[in-house]
């Protein structure tokens, strides 16, 4: 029985190490493969049949079946009307991350818009964010500007939140809606890191940093700073806000920035009193509206994954599925 139970414990420790090599060649592989373009597609959603088969679901269950029948033949007569209109919505998604790598989708997104769109349609973006890097937000606001440098009228819906840079994109709008709860604003620059230099001081570590221009590095994590390299970067903090508060007041011209450029956030109800919204309403009761009045459309650009990223998912399940096996065995 010893034997049986040392086998156990080497083939457990073994299918363990078998695992843990799996999971390191999926990790060197999503590195040799990650610069890779990915392909995407683009998805289009008629969101007036799915509005139209939530109705005919509900009305099956509460008519009875002459006057279901009778409801059937003018709702399809209706969205047959809606969809023949020259006026459409097109709706598109943002749920933004702080490096903001979501605008890659939403260019894919704008320029399919712009191909087709006229001044009479109109675009409405699903916007979610709570900020990140400038650059990431500077680009997908630029984004949405290119859909108001041809005439085409936007609006953004803001469910939870749109801050900082989210407020940044938001503000291009020709109307922007919020809900009430919605956090909005936020328009202010932060920049934040630890220092290492005691730490690395108090172990005789040695940090050596080499630049070529005054100001290549003014602070840094494991250098000694100094009050110099402090007031550069602050300086460079202010001017991004002084940036900031410019292209707001560009696109929103009666806000009183002095007010609301303080980088402090407001709900919804605060917002409209403020100017930094126009209606307080949710993504849902728009949608609902205009699928009554016009074809809706919604517009997805969608990435494949790539081969590191299944093999990597793949590769995690069937590894914490086994570790869960092997946590349930049991000798005896």
């Amino acid at each position: 029985m010893a034997f049986i139970y040392e086998y156990g414990l080497f083939l457990a420790k073994a299918a363990t190490l078998v695992v843990a090599v799996a999971i390191i060649i999926v990790l060197i592989a999503g590195v040799a493969l990650k610069q890779r373009p990915r392909k995407g597609q683009l998805e289009i959603h008629d969101l007036n049949e799915a509005y139209l088969q939530q109705q005919e679901l509900l009305q099956h269950y509460l008519l009875p079946k002459k006057a279901f029948k009778k409801w059937q033949k003018n709702a399809q007569k209706s969205y047959d009307q809606l969809t023949e209109q020259p006026k459409r919505l097109f709706v598109v998604e943002f749920n933004g991350s702080i490096d903001a790598h979501e605008a890659e989708a939403l260019r894919e997104e704008v320029s399919a818009i712009l191909s087709v769109a006229t001044a009479e349609d109109e675009v409405l973006l699903k916007l979610e964010s709570g900020g990140g890097v400038v650059h990431g937000y500077g680009l997908a606001a630029s984004q949405l500007d290119r859909l108001k440098q041809q005439q085409i009228p936007l609006t953004i819906a803001v469910d939870k939140v749109a801050a900082s840079g989210g407020y940044m994109m938001a503000c291009v709008a020709d109307k922007i809606l919020a809900a009430p709860f919605a956090i909005i604003g936020s328009i202010g620059v932060i920049a934040q890191l630890p220092n290492f230099n005691r730490l690395l001081k108090k172990h005789d570590v040695d940090f050596e940093q080499f630049t070529a221009g005054e100001f290549k590095r003014t602070v840094t994590l494991f250098g000694e700073n100094t009050d110099k390299g402090r007031q550069k970067f602050q300086q460079e903090l202010e001017e991004t806000h002084q940036l900031f508060k410019a292209f707001v007041a560009r696109h929103r011209p009666a806000l009183a920035l002095d007010k609301v450029a303080t980088g402090e956030h407001w709900f919804g109800y605060q917002a409209l009193e403020l100017g930094l919204i126009d209606e307080l309403s949710t993504s849902d009761s728009y949608l609902s509206q205009a699928c009554q009045q016009r074809q809706v459309l919604q517009v997805k650009y969608s990435q494949k994954k790539r081969l590191s990223e299944k093999l990597g998912t793949a590769g995690a399940s069937f590894g914490a599925a086994l570790w869960q096996k092997l946590q349930q065995w049991r000798w005896h």
